[in-house]
């Protein structure tokens, strides 16, 4: 007797299209309309994010679910931790993804820690100040980690934890520097924009003076600060962005992090 494949339903026929679709390489014309060139991306990898959550249900328990996200930002939030992953260049959407977690996390518990990890080449001064307004906004101690890179506004982020909390490992790279932007049209508003980037400096340097645990005048950082550079996590001690170079990762009696 011969058997004849059952065709398959049509939700499920959805989803392996949409999984197929998803497996191929992308392309988009860079230079023009189609003929004129095109340039392929490289497929962006699709990873399911676990989130851990506790539920209630009688008793306490705990389960873990598949988040299928590919936001640059991930939450895990379980009965001890309370993490929030800063990566990627910042901007708009970045940034609300981060203040939204911390104000939560604070709603939560507001006498306890929050972890921010930063590995991020910074990027929108404005967006990035947000997220520090709000560390400094929340009840709860923001401890500070560079893992990776904690550059421009990134650095600042990295500088702006809670005191005495502002880690990171030993082969990060932490680099500071002025803001830098364009604009152009009439020369009275070139002239506005000119003045106000000046102000958006002057402020930055200010911040970090505030947070630097080596005493440096406004003069010094704007000296530091007149071109690109780049720290190890031994120069970025010496200089105070961060407290301490973490070799490994501990918990303390209230489930932060710790010291090695």
């Amino acid at each position: 007797m011969q058997r004849v494949a059952k065709a398959p339903s049509n939700a499920s026929s959805v989803a392996l299209n949409l999984l197929r679709t998803l497996s191929k390489p992308s392309s988009r014309s860079l230079s023009g309309p189609p003929g004129f060139g095109e340039y392929h991306v490289a497929p962006k990898a699709w990873v399911p994010t676990p989130l851990v959550t506790e539920t209630v249900v009688g008793f306490p328990s705990k389960r873990t679910q598949l988040e299928m996200s590919d936001s640059p930002i991930r939450e895990v939030v379980g009965a001890n931790e309370r993490i929030v992953f800063l990566n990627g260049p910042i901007d708009d959407t970045v940034s609300n993804s981060v203040k939204a977690q911390l104000i939560y996390l604070e709603a939560e518990a507001p006498e306890k820690p929050i972890n921010l990890y930063i590995d991020t080449p910074g990027g929108s001064v404005n967006a990035g100040l947000s997220i520090y307004d709000t560390m400094a906004y929340i009840s709860s101690p923001v401890t500070t980690t560079c893992i990776g890179q904690a550059a421009s506004m990134g650095s600042l982020l990295l500088c702006g934890g809670a005191p005495k909390k502002r880690f990171c490992l030993p082969n990060s790279s932490i680099m500071i520097h002025q803001p830098s932007g364009g604009y152009y049209g009439q020369a009275s508003d070139i002239a506005i924009h000119a003045k106000e980037i000046l102000r958006v400096r002057e402020k930055l340097n200010e911040i970090y003076k505030r947070h630097l645990t080596k005493p440096h005048s406004l003069e010094e950082i704007e000296k530091l600060m007149e071109r690109d550079k780049f720290m190890g996590a031994e120069e970025a001690l010496e200089m105070g962005i961060v407290d301490e170079i973490l070799t490994k990762r501990v918990k303390d009696d209230n489930g932060g992090e710790g010291k090695p």
